[in-house]
């Protein structure tokens, strides 16, 4: 594994050069430790000599742009989709019979990502993010106390205590992706559905709602302001002028009354309307990509002054600003200091004062994110005159907030590597020289940008005040926030003014004129992460019985969040394992013995659930997980978040899929990439999707191409010693659509009898060669031929089968979970979980079917 995947992991250069001057760590390290790894050890030594390309930042970006990709393929390939997709399977799952029983909530309670009895070299411990959730992509406040947060995927939250004891305000919409929130000047809520951060797992929308009333009610179906046409887009913004509100989406820019919430929305542009869905060009590979807005920059002295911030973030002809001459949205050319071109301009966020008298933005460039590996932040502007045309004036670069206290400062990872995925700004409504500034770090100005300041730094390991010591939370450093900034409000709780800011850990909060150090941290960042708020975005779930004697021990993969541990007895979740968590294996009978999965097959195994004091920087002989990645880790021949499994009949025999099926027997006494063999070669150009195995007998599904652009399936079957293998004959033609193979599960009494999960949209909504019918298809002689069992499922997007003893099979769906019973042709809908996505189903030892869903955390069912 090298430093670049650890991207939030100890194993960053910086992180590596502070332990390394900390504790010399010795040249004979044990294996698993940090210095025995050996691209660890060359980034050491590249960081030592102030050498080196900067590779690992630009690197890194791509990760999360590739996992973009890789995530949107599964749902597209080999078409587009067409609105109304969503809303139409969340109707047909509502009508589906029910199985009765309820889901029960396990993650329920805080999540502490810095726990220390869990400072293994893998987790985050220490870092200072402390209580943390899932993704926040939208904040909005008011005056009187109420916050109003919109996650990623788990829905709309509502606190009326100015930060925690959260309540859900949305789980009757068909969708829980949120793009953004606003409230108006009749404080009303308005919410803008669909996440448009452009990341590895953002969701699609159904439109915008309005809630009259929002410090009681709650959003309903019916509140949907005009007709579907935002169905199936990403809203960025929501930007209020005169009685017209204005929608920055993934298919342009809308526009509706705010007055009269019936009638349709109206286009007010798209730079490239064939491309939109009825258009000539809607089927083109591209077409997602030609009509992406940003932002709407609204003069408040004269609503009719509007401009347009519009592109995608790596760049196209049609990026840039615009305006509206002689009734015809023509490009801007010209903003004072701030670009105009289409190379410089990419994604772009607005933020005006509350009197008026000061606009500013943050301009993302296409060309630094293509050439530059430190940072592609073109900059940060302000109009001192407060009208959108400027002019502007620059008061901010990268290397203007490096020195401002950043802990990013290494070649290859500063300021801004990720402004296309993180960005926000707000502005004091009483000051309008006070400016929060988002990208990775929140970073804060008083004087509209003469000075600035690191208020809420990537985290502590880069600085003198950081000790791992587990008595003390952050060592005598201040807590800081999670990394990834995306949205930011300001309200007040008790009269006290409080900023809030959203990111890839949550919500934090601090007093709008709060106290820094001398480095320019915040002494004051609260979580509001509380455990009442779970929003956590699971890929993953292992549970095994608890080796002190009581209970299970569950645990599970999570975007930019590690993995979760939660034993029996808990009253907090502790984080074992840093960066992004993958997939996940836990012994049934030892829920301590451990395989967590980071991107691209980065696999580390662990014996008793990763606990550790953190003396392992002194005593390699600590080490209590290890280094075991697959080779196609090394190679980058695996998918972003790659398929691992154990054999359902030997627990020590595991399976991983990138362009080669791996094999090991140790189990999780495994200590070596090493210890794989590689079974089967999928073909150059294929990686799998998904992979099972029984009784020696290995199923795996592959993909390649896996984009629109001549998209390719297969599964190939063969035996775990790396005998029989063959290529099953899919046609495109065939009863198997040419969508994404999502998931094997393999009958408990015969492994020849396999079910698959087809993921994507039938060919109703989706327009690509040999798209197809159908989710859920059965073959009893080992994939040679297939049967459709779709039946009365919905159609949506399934992502995992879990095949129950007994001949029952439960699906997981980007809605929910269905289940088809013993001898029965129907599916039933189990339970009621909101419209949130499934990504994947296990059995536990205790009997209980577990269902990790990405936005709502994980919960378990007695089917």
């Amino acid at each position: 594994m090298n430093a670049t995947t650890r991207k939030r992991r100890w194993l960053t250069i910086s992180a590596i050069t502070a332990l390394s001057a900390l504790f010399a760590i010795p040249a004979g390290a044990a294996p698993g430790h940090p210095a025995a790894h050996p691209r660890a050890v060359s980034a050491m030594a590249t960081a030592a000599d102030g050498g080196g390309d900067g590779g690992d930042g630009a690197e890194e970006a791509d990760e999360i742009a590739e996992g973009a990709d890789q995530f949107a393929e599964a749902r597209t390939s080999p078409g587009t989709i067409a609105p109304g997709a969503f809303a139409a399977a969340w109707d047909q799952l509502n009508a589906l019979p029910g199985t009765g029983g309820q889901w029960n909530h396990v993650t329920g309670l805080p999540y502490n990502s810095d726990d220390p009895r869990y400072r293994d070299y893998s987790s985050n411990s220490s870092g200072g993010a402390g209580l943390v959730t899932g993704r926040t992509s939208a904040l909005a406040a008011d005056d009187d106390g109420y916050v109003y947060e919109g996650s990623a995927g788990g829905g709309v939250w509502r606190s009326a205590t100015g930060g925690g004891h959260w309540q859900p305000i949305s789980d009757q919409l068909p969708t829980q992706a949120t793009g953004a929130l606003a409230l108006d000047g009749r404080g009303r809520l308005w919410l803008g559905t669909g996440e448009a951060t452009t990341n590895a797992d953002a969701y699609l929308g159904s439109g915008v709602y309005v809630l009259t009333n929002p410090h009681t009610g709650t959003f309903s179906k019916y509140s949907r302001v005009g007709g579907s046409e935002l169905d199936s887009t990403s809203i960025h913004t929501l930007r209020f002028g005169g009685n017209k509100v204005w929608a920055s989406t993934t298919h342009g820019v809308w526009s509706h009354s705010t007055t009269d919430l019936s009638g349709p929305w109206k286009l007010e542009f798209a730079p490239n309307p064939d491309y939109l869905p009825g258009g000539p060009l809607a089927n083109d590979p591209n077409a997602p990509y030609k009509n992406i807005a940003n932002d709407v920059a609204i003069d408040p002295k004269n609503p009719s002054n509007v401009m347009l911030a519009i592109g995608w973030r790596s760049g196209d002809d049609y990026n840039g600003f615009y305006h509206k001459v002689n009734g015809t949205w023509t490009k801007v050319t010209s903003l004072g200091a701030m670009p105009t071109d289409a190379g410089t301009v990419g994604n772009v966020t607005f933020a005006a004062a509350k009197d008026g008298s000061r606009y500013y933005a943050i301009v993302q460039s296409p060309n630094a994110l293509n050439t530059n590996p430190d940072s592609n932040l073109d900059g940060i502007y302000v109009s001192r005159n407060g009208d959108p045309f400027g002019a502007w004036n620059k008061i901010a670069d990268v290397n203007t907030l490096v020195k401002s206290g950043s802990a990013l400062t290494d070649p290859g990872y500063m300021p801004g590597v990720q402004a296309w995925y993180n960005e926000f700004l707000q502005v004091d409504p009483t000051n309008a020289n006070h400016v929060y500034a988002g990208l990775e770090e929140v970073f804060e100005t008083k004087d509209a940008g003469a000075k600035w300041s690191a208020v809420g730094p990537y985290w502590n390991f880069n600085f003198p005040c950081w000790s791992i010591d587990p008595s003390k939370q952050t060592g005598d450093c201040n807590q800081t926030t999670h990394a990834d900034q995306h949205a930011a409000a300001i309200g007040t709780f008790h009269g006290k003014p409080y900023v809030y800011v959203g990111d890839d850990g949550g919500v934090y909060k601090r007093p709008v004129n709060g106290t820094q150090d001398a480095s320019g941290h915040a002494t004051d960042w609260a979580s509001t992460n509380d455990g009442t708020i779970d929003t956590l975005q699971y890929y993953s779930v292992g549970i095994g019985k608890d080796p002190a004697g009581r209970g299970v021990a569950v645990n599970g993969g999570l975007q930019d969040n590690g993995q979760s541990i939660l034993r029996a007895g808990d009253t907090v979740m502790g984080s074992n394992f840093g960066g992004d968590g993958g997939d996940t294996l836990t012994d049934p009978a030892n829920g301590c013995n451990i395989a967590q999965e980071y991107v691209y097959l980065a696999v580390n195994v662990t014996q008793n659930c990763a606990v550790n004091d953190g003396s392992w920087v002194t005593d390699p002989s600590k080490i209590t997980s290890y280094d075991v990645a697959p080779p196609d880790n090394a190679t980058s021949e695996a998918r972003f978040t790659a398929p691992l499994t154990v054999d359902t009949q030997d627990g020590n025999t595991w399976i991983a899929g990138g362009r080669h099926v791996w094999v090991q027997t140790h189990g999780y006494a495994i200590r070596s990439s090493d210890e794989w063999t590689n079974a089967f070669d999928l073909g150059a150009g294929h990686t799998a999707t998904a992979v099972a195995a029984q009784g020696g007998k290995v199923y795996a599904a592959w993909c390649g191409p896996c984009n629109n652009q001549g998209f390719t399936r297969g599964i190939a079957v063969g035996n775990a010693d790396g005998t029989g293998w063959h290529q099953l004959d899919l046609p495109v033609d065939g009863t198997v659509p040419n969508r994404y193979l999502s998931g094997l599960a393999i009958d408990p009494a015969n492994s020849a009898h396999v079910y698959l999960a087809v993921n994507g949209f039938s060919r109703h909504w989706t327009e690509g060669p040999g798209a197809g019918i159908g989710h859920v298809f059965e073959s009893t002689d080992s994939g040679a031929t297939w049967k459709d069992i779709s039946a009365n499922l919905p159609d949506v997007p399934t992502d995992a089968l879990l095949a129950l003893p007994g001949g029952g099979l439960a699906l997981a769906t980007d809605l929910g979970v269905v289940y088809r019973a013993p001898h029965h042709t129907g599916w039933e809908r189990v339970g009621n979980l909101p419209a949130v996505a499934v990504l994947q189903l296990k059995s536990g030892p205790d009997g209980k079917v577990y269902a990790a869903t990405h936005g709502r955390g994980i919960w378990s069912i007695r089917l």
